[in-house]
Order: structure tokens, then sequence, then C-alpha cells
């Protein structure tokens, strides 16, 4: 039996999950809000305001290096009104100390900055233990904030009653559930496993992109570095699509269409990077215009705003 250490960086887990819950936001809700077909539009596609929640997140948390798979989404709901739901997911194995509080500091930015009220859903994908806060609370003598927010773990269901929905996100969480096991169980039980949520998958009549689009993250998000466990599993996957889906094939075009997706993200992420940046420039600029009006020195704007003497100068 193998069981092998994985090298798999955990980033990539991030980034598959995040790619996943976008995807399949719409049956996310479904999953938490029973009613949620008569509360949200899906008749109208939901908005992802990447823009938006990354110019919140100020570079020096970015560079913390954080593994995260947030999401910022703006819904509609049937009355006609638009709603903004911010996702904010513990990934495995976190125990972040302050993640209420900067989940509570991410909702009031939003609020502050673009003026929209925000619904903030944290979900949790580590083991049993996982701290799993659903509130943030803050007292100074007598001035008090109690933040309360939707909170979901991925043990909060058992296995069996997530296969038993008809809810391709219950299949995902499932995912996150066994992913947990890599490296602690043989790859032929996971790969078991892998394959158990897979057939259950298609015995619903999702569309076929749906599908395929699943198989693919399930495959890479349950990795298994074994190329006899992975030939079993296209080949399954192959019969009982009946040739419809060809893991194989997928994954070249996947694996091209990833890599030119880095390539416009990297450049995407850049490009707001140099927005922001100029932006808070330029407002630095403004500042210090106004401070020369009122008649500040040169030298106290450079320490206050940290704009060199020269640029100063030629503001006059």
């Amino acid at each position: 039996m193998t069981n092998k250490k994985l090298s798999k960086p955990p980033k990539q887990n991030d980034e598959l999950l995040k790619g996943a819950f976008e995807e399949n936001f719409a049956d996310f809700l479904r999953f938490l809000y029973p009613n949620a077909d008569h509360i949200f539009d899906f008749s109208k596609s939901i908005q992802f305001m990447d823009k938006e929640l990354l110019a919140i997140v100020p570079d020096r948390e970015r560079k913390k290096g954080k593994r995260v798979a947030d999401l910022l989404a703006k819904v509609f709901l049937k009355d006609g009104t638009e709603k903004y739901i911010l996702l904010n997911t513990e990934i495995e194995g976190g125990n972040d100390v302050k993640f209420a509080e900067r989940i509570y500091q991410y909702n009031y930015r939003i609020r502050d900055r673009y003026d929209i009220p925000v619904a903030t859903i944290a979900v949790y994908t580590g083991s049993h233990n996982q701290p799993k806060p659903s509130e943030y609370i803050d007292v100074v003598l007598d001035t008090s904030v109690y933040f309360r927010y939707r909170a979901y773990h991925i043990f909060d269901h058992s296995e069996d009653e997530l296969l038993a929905m008809d809810n391709i996100f219950a299949f995902l969480v499932v995912a996150c559930q066994k992913a947990l096991l890599e490296g602690k169980i043989p790859d032929e039980e996971l790969g078991e496993d892998r394959l158990t949520i897979a057939k259950t998958l298609l015995c619903h009549d999702y569309e076929h992109d749906r599908i395929k689009n699943f198989l693919i993250f399930l495959k890479n998000f349950l990795y298994i570095n074994d190329a006899e466990i992975n030939r079993i599993f296209d080949e399954q996957i192959i019969q009982l699509t009946g040739g419809t889906i060809d893991m194989g094939v997928i994954e070249v075009v996947k694996k091209q269409e990833r890599e030119q997706g880095r390539l416009e993200e990297r450049a995407k992420t850049a490009k707001l990077l140099r927005e922001e940046r100029a932006k808070a420039e330029a407002e630095k600029r403004e500042s210090a215009i106004k401070m020369l009006q009122n008649g500040f020195d040169v030298k106290l704007i450079s320490d206050i705003l940290g704009l060199s003497i020269e640029e100063i100068e030629n503001l006059k």
C-alpha cells in the first residue's frame, strides 16, 4: 500500500477551493439557506468583486503569505435589490486567534469604502477540533461592538448526510473532509473515497460542464501521487460517462488554461496594485497642497505624509 508524503503546495489547494466556490456559489447559498430560491434571483448572474476585495486588504496583510480563499459576491434578491456577501474561508488546520476580528474588519472596511452593507459567511475547513467562532465582541468601558456572522464547519454534516443531498456543493464539502486525510491513510483508500464522490456526483443530472469541472477539481484537490490509482480513476470516469468525459484529455487542456489564467491573474493583480498605489499617492499630494495652503512647514509635511521635500516643493 502506498502512503507517500505529498509535495503539493498548500496554496494550490486554496486556489482550487476558491475556484470551486465561485463555480458553485449559487448551490453554496442553497446549501446554507433551504429557501434560497425564494430569497435570491438566480436568473441574474452572481458577480465576484475581486477588485473591491483586493482594495480593502492592505499590502502589508497580503505580504504575510496568509492562506486565503475569500470572495466578495454581488447577488440579486427576488425583490430586485442588490446584496453583497463576503465569504471568508478558514483553511484546513487554520487556528487564527484573530480570525473573527479580521473578518469584522473586512466587513466594515467594505461598508466604509463602498457604502454597502455586507453579509459575512465564514466556512471552516479544518478538523473537528478547529476553533470556529461565529461572532466578534469588543468592549471598552461603556462602548461595545457585537458582530455576529453565519459560520459553517465542514463536519457540521456527516459524510452520509452530504452524499445523500442533491446539491453539488455537498460533494465539495465531502472532498474537504477527505482532504484532511491526505498522507494519513493509504493512497488506495483515498482513491476509493475520491471515486465514491465522483460516482455519487454522476448519479445526478447536473450540466455536463459542471460535472466535468467538478471532476477536475476533485482529482486535483484530492491529490494522489500514484499513476496507477489515477489511471483507474480516469478509466472509471470514462466508463461511467459513456466516454463523454476523458479526464486525460481534459487535464491537458485545463493545464494550458490554468497557465494562461495565472499569467492573466498576475497581470490583473499588478494593475490593481498600481492603481491603488497611484490613488494613495494622489491623495497624499492633495493633502500636501492643502497643508501648504495652510502654512505648514515643508519638512513637517514630508515627515507626516512620507513625500520627499522635492516632491512637495514641486507642488507649490
